[in-house]
């Protein structure tokens, strides 16, 4: 039941974003700048979730993202669902945020440090993540796309629906075939 009401909630706020949207491109400046507002709500709720340990960023990070998709906004296609691509411009820019981020602390680092010579934890989880990568672009899209949405990104199998174009059920048949495909590349048998 609590599955239902939350998919609602998204198909109610898509709406209302949407529609303010479209007014504003339609040149109400008063439903643009509701809209703006909202997507601000939205959006810290969202970057919350994924800058968990960095809550100063949150909000220029939601500035950033609010001047994107005003920058951006002629490339949304009319049909498509709205809040998917604006958490792809989101997901953009906490991408970018890290990797300022990790140049900065390696600057940073001193070169004759002798913690280096021990794998760190931080090292260990880097190479999985690599590692990680390499395995998912082998897979097809119709698999690496699913399991990057629902398993990495923490979307909703519905959201990654909307975003990939997918079926609901696509979505989870492809997670499903997905990990089983990892799986056996992880033992070798793939």
């Amino acid at each position: 039941m609590e599955r239902i009401h939350s998919e609602t909630r998204v198909v109610q706020t898509e709406a209302r974003l949407k529609a303010l949207f479209l007014q504003g491109l339609e040149g109400d400046g008063v439903a643009y700048h509701q809209f703006l507002k909202q997507l601000s709500v939205q959006l810290r709720g969202f970057l919350r979730k994924r800058l968990f340990g960095w809550p100063d960023d949150v909000e220029d990070l939601v500035q950033e993202t609010l001047i994107a998709v005003h920058d951006k906004r002629h490339t949304w296609r009319l049909g498509e669902p709205l809040t998917p691509w604006v958490h792809a411009i989101a997901r953009y820019k906490v991408i970018d945020l890290l990797r300022a981020r990790a140049v900065r602390e390696a600057l940073n680092d001193p070169l004759d440090d002798e913690q280096e010579i021990f794998a760190s934890a931080e090292t260990a989880e880097t190479e999985a993540r690599r590692d990680l990568g390499r395995l998912l672009s082998e897979l097809p899209d119709r698999q690496r796309l699913p399991i990057v949405h629902v398993k990495l990104e923490g979307l909703s199998v519905l959201e990654a629906a909307r975003l990939t174009g997918m079926s609901e059920s696509a979505v989870k048949i492809g997670v499903h075939r997905g990990l089983k495909a990892l799986a056996a590349k992880i033992r070798g048998n793939g």
